[in-house]
């Protein structure tokens, strides 16, 4: 069993819109790796997202493309600067969860379940992007990523 952390799709601007939602390219981008994501049939059997529009509206996309019978739920705790270790502990290693968030926090979260501590950086992250952490011997670790540029 696994979760799933993602990083919101690429947002618009403050100028552009004050809730700084999902520009055209942030929904391009997760559309696409949604449609990837459901061709692996990547095991997601609920998907949490913080309050924000950009996240909420990443969750939104892959609860749709994903046909997860669960609703999307907003939860606290994962707002970019939000301690990761209180949200980490808590983390439930055969939920199947998508959780989708916010840098620093994503950044740290991974750094801190998978060495113990979060200023480590272990992974850099890309909007839209998936990472899989896995759960074996007590241990997390990365198990594979999705990411909309590769190159």
């Amino acid at each position: 069993m696994a979760i799933f952390l993602v990083q919101h799709g690429m947002s618009l601007p403050k100028d552009r819109d004050p809730e700084k939602g999902l520009s055209n390219i942030g929904q391009e981008d997760t559309k696409k790796i949604a449609e990837v994501a459901k061709v692996y049939k990547i095991p997601v059997l609920k998907i949490i997202h913080s309050g924000k529009k950009r996240a909420r509206q990443t969750a939104v996309i892959f609860n749709e493309t994903l046909s997860i019978k669960k609703p999307c739920e907003q939860i606290h705790g994962i707002k970019p600067l939000d301690d990761v270790k209180v949200f980490g502990n808590g983390i439930d290693p055969l939920s199947n969860v998508m959780v989708v968030g916010h840098l620093p926090f994503m950044e740290r979260l991974v750094s801190y379940l998978t060495t113990g501590s979060r200023d480590l950086k272990v992974y850099k992250f890309q909007n839209s992007g998936i990472v899989c952490l896995d759960y074996e011997d007590e241990t997390w670790f990365i198990k594979w990523t999705l990411n909309p540029d590769i190159s």
